[in-house]
């Protein structure tokens, strides 16, 4: 898979927002911004990048997501490293898009393929930051969900180990947790009831360990499963990894 491959560390980077920080969760974006600075990071956000064509690939009309791919690769054309705070969105540049260029290689799809990271892989594995110096001011348990899209990618373990290793905070293991949410991007769409159940299932799973916040590195994920916890009147509060870091650290 492209992102187990050599990928760029540099100090200046590229930030992919992705349409759900543009719709719903622009706060996500914002504490990717300041985790990264903190870090001594220097961050650009180019202005005219769209989607990353994910919806598109996934109901397997690829000339429209071809087109989309085609222009994020020209967006983020330059050598730097991308940064993607969505395992899904970071997955479609590295592991998607390469797909559906196989039999028509495209030089730009493959750069693109090459420096896109997960924002907590980039953190964990590619700044070498293994211990975060956060701390929640009282013990906090911590749900964590792993995305079907962070399989097969360092993201996982990556935010694992940075969620442990903040102060008071315990990270609880629950049933059944490699299972999808259910959400799949236009999956639930086609098939809602079953998307409905298998995320009241996960639900079911991640509720019987009384967690205080739940926590995912994707969006999408958090989304479906927090709209399902409102609508069946039992909501809890959740947050994007990068949240967390970004709040845990010292005022």
């Amino acid at each position: 898979m492209a992102s187990q491959l050599q990928r760029p560390t540099d100090k200046r980077v590229l930030l992919m927002g992705t349409c759900l920080c543009d719709a719903f969760y622009d706060d996500v974006a914002k504490a990717t911004v300041e985790v990264l600075e903190h870090l001594g990071v220097t961050v650009e956000f180019p202005d005219n990048q769209t989607c990353c064509g994910q919806p598109a690939f996934n109901s397997g009309d690829w000339v429209a997501s071809r087109k989309v791919a085609r222009h994020t690769a020209s967006v983020f054309s330059r050598e730097l490293p991308v940064i993607v705070p969505s395992g899904s969105c970071a997955a479609m540049n590295f592991h998607g898009n390469p797909l559906q260029f196989e039999e028509n290689p495209d030089a730009s799809i493959d750069s693109l393929a090459r420096r896109t990271w997960e924002v907590m892989d980039f953190i964990f594995n590619g700044l070498g930051i293994k211990k975060w110096p956060g701390k929640f001011a009282n013990p906090t348990r911590i749900a964590f969900h792993r995305s079907c899209h962070s399989r097969g990618t360092g993201s996982g373990e990556a935010t694992l180990k940075l969620l442990e290793s903040i102060e008071n905070a315990v990270v609880s293991p629950f049933g059944q947790a490699e299972q999808c949410c259910g959400f799949g991007g236009t999956f639930s769409v086609t098939f809602p009831h079953i998307s409905g159940r298998m995320g009241s299932l996960k639900l079911d799973h991640i509720l019987e360990t009384n967690p205080d916040i739940l926590v995912s590195g994707d969006m999408s994920c958090l989304m479906h499963l927090t709209g399902l916890a409102i609508t069946q009147g039992r909501p809890i509060e959740h947050l994007h990894a990068i949240q967390i870091l970004r709040n845990s650290l010292p005022s």
